[in-house]
């Protein structure tokens, strides 16, 4: 019972662990926008957690950077823009699908159809040899037993 009590504080802790309390906002509409934003953008050092989750001293600079646009009274996308246009869409969790990110999001498809069409020929080319019985470096005993297996 005490593990899973201590297993129970811990998985809350690490939830709210990342945002510093001189950080939250007073308004609480303010501060609910931030947290929204901030679980969209990636941390730079951590790269799997959002801002909102990391203990990074940058993804805490993000934080702050998001509240002081919101409460300049940018929008949300004005801030994720601000953002985007500082550190580049590598801190989106979701990037957009378009411009260059669109050559990546279409490669991993476009390498298996590749994959696939030389397997296939591969295969096909394979299946369109036969062995030949006739050749020379067959001793008399390997042709004779080859031509046992290739008959019907």
């Amino acid at each position: 019972m005490k593990y899973l009590m201590f297993l129970v504080f811990l998985v809350c802790a690490s939830a709210s662990a990342a945002v510093e309390p001189h950080e939250i906002l007073q308004d609480q509409r303010l501060e609910q926008r931030a947290r929204d934003i901030s679980k969209g953008l990636r941390c730079p050092v951590c790269q799997n957690e959002t801002i909102d989750e990391s203990s990074a001293e940058i993804a805490a600079d993000l934080r702050v950077l998001v509240r002081e646009r919101l409460s300049v009274g940018d929008s949300d996308q004005e801030v994720v823009d601000f953002v985007v246009a500082r550190y580049g869409e590598f801190v989106l969790l979701k990037p957009s699908v378009s411009g260059s990110n669109l050559l990546l999001w279409g490669m991993a498809p476009l390498m298996l159809i590749i994959g696939l069409g030389f397997g296939v020929v591969f295969v096909r080319r394979r299946r369109g040899q036969t062995p030949n019985v006739q050749d020379p470096s067959l001793s008399d005993a390997e042709r004779s037993e080859l031509e046992k297996l290739l008959k019907p």
